[in-house]
């Protein structure tokens, strides 16, 4: 094939940079139980296309319905489209491959492990954990909830509470980013699957490549990590990607950034907490200068190791003036921020090496005073129902240094072998 065909085949998997724009509508969904009904609302009401992606996709009662509504919609012949993560959805990809067999669905698997050398391959590591829903370009769903009922988790089982999520609803023109970032996450799985027809087919006809470029270069703003100021107007958003592309470090420096010019608060809960050097120096700087900085961080643990990296940071945060929370009535699974009053960020994005160096990810950053207030008196009820920590857990002196060192050579490891070099 002609490098200019290769050039564009990239229209299908390229996402476009951060933009701030204006003219959005966004609101604020806890949970599955808030989550899962506006999405079959929406999937419903669509009537050209459905883009999913997610990492992953069970089929209990709760997500059936969402199930059932992909198959409606491709059924009156909306063009849907929904792809999972390989490694995320693992043990379901048979029920889900029949699920939507003869459907109309058209169902991918974003770097499937089906092979045992599969799992010899470094890009392996780096995984499909966005979670998106985009109809008709009009109406998206970004966050950090899986299609799995709140109150299940594949490890430990069923609880009674549902876990402590958080994702938005965007109406306006931030639904289009997310549909290419959608779009993008598909095309990337399909193609890899089925290279060699994909290649002939698109070489043949150009016009399906110059409608992806179009919409690319329609979304395009400024590189790197800057975000420009477009339409003015209610409400101003940002849709973050971080990937392995262009955009290795866009949701780290977003965090960073707000946290620098901090005047009087920050807010952040994420169950997996292992942040680098420029993040928690960030986060020790606010502290002292008087900035109220607090962290809602995993009370109900689910992976060990993960538990253990966070804590070896804890008296670092705390010798700071950070007060760091364990979150206790539940499995906490929210990313979400508050910084001051108008800064706020919902999305899938933890803070530790895997979402902020390896794995995809999707966060939108939202600048307004009622959104960041709906989600700070959110937050403010899951701290009062914490613990705070007072004082820093295990052992001090030698043993907490090596605790340390272990913590940090395990994580430096793991990012070698995916093929990421230099100090986090």
């Amino acid at each position: 094939m002609a490098l200019t065909d290769l050039a564009r085949l990239r229209g299908w998997t390229m996402v476009p940079p951060p933009e701030f724009v204006g003219g959005n509508r966004v609101e604020l969904l806890q949970g599955g139980d808030e989550l899962f009904p506006r999405i079959c609302q929406a999937i419903a009401a669509a009537r050209d296309e459905v883009w999913l992606a997610t990492y992953i996709f069970h089929s209990d009662p709760a997500v059936e319905a969402i199930a059932q509504a992909l198959v409606d919609a491709a059924a009156r012949g909306v063009a849907v489209h929904v792809v999972v993560d390989g490694f995320g959805s693992i043990g379901l990809l048979g029920p889900l491959r029949a699920r939507f067999a003869g459907t109309g669905v058209r169902f991918e698997v974003f770097r499937a492990l089906d092979r045992w050398w599969a799992w010899l391959q470094p890009g392996q590591l780096r995984r499909l954990h966005q979670k998106l829903c985009v109809c008709d370009g009009t109406l998206a769903f970004v966050g950090g909830i899986n299609l799995i009922d709140d109150r299940h988790d594949l490890h430990h089982g069923w609880a009674q509470a549902p876990r402590l999520d958080f994702a938005v609803a965007v109406q306006g023109p931030l639904a289009l980013s997310v549909q290419a970032a959608a779009r993008a996450m598909w095309a990337r799985a399909h193609i890899a699957r089925n290279w060699r027809d994909e290649v002939r087919e698109l070489a043949r006809s150009e016009a399906p490549l110059k409608e992806a470029l179009a919409l690319v270069r329609s979304l395009r703003g400024k590189r790197g990590g800057d975000f420009a100021d477009a339409d003015g107007g209610p409400v101003r958003a940002a849709f973050l990607v971080r990937d392995n592309l262009r955009q290795r470090r866009v949701i780290e420096r977003s965090y960073v950034e707000a946290i620098r010019h901090a005047r009087w608060r920050v807010d952040l809960a994420v169950p997996y907490f292992y942040p680098g050097q420029a993040f928690r120096r960030a986060l020790r700087r606010a502290a002292r200068r008087g900035v109220q900085v607090r962290l809602l961080l995993q009370g109900k643990v689910d992976y060990r190791i993960a538990a253990l990296a966070a804590q070896a940071l804890y008296a670092e945060m705390r010798g700071n003036g950070v007060r760091v929370f364990e979150y206790t009535p539940a499995w906490l699974h929210a990313k979400v921020a508050v910084v001051d009053g108008d800064w706020a960020t919902v999305g899938s994005s933890n803070i530790d090496p895997l979402s902020l160096l390896l794995n995809l990810e999707a966060n939108v950053v939202v600048r307004d005073e009622g959104f960041a207030g709906a989600l700070a008196a959110r937050l403010e009820t899951a701290f009062a129902a914490s613990r705070e920590v007072t004082a820093a857990p295990g052992r001090g002196g030698w043993r907490g240094w090596l605790q340390r060192a272990l913590v940090a050579w395990v994580a430096n490891v793991y990012l070698r072998v995916a093929g990421i070099t230099g100090r986090y």
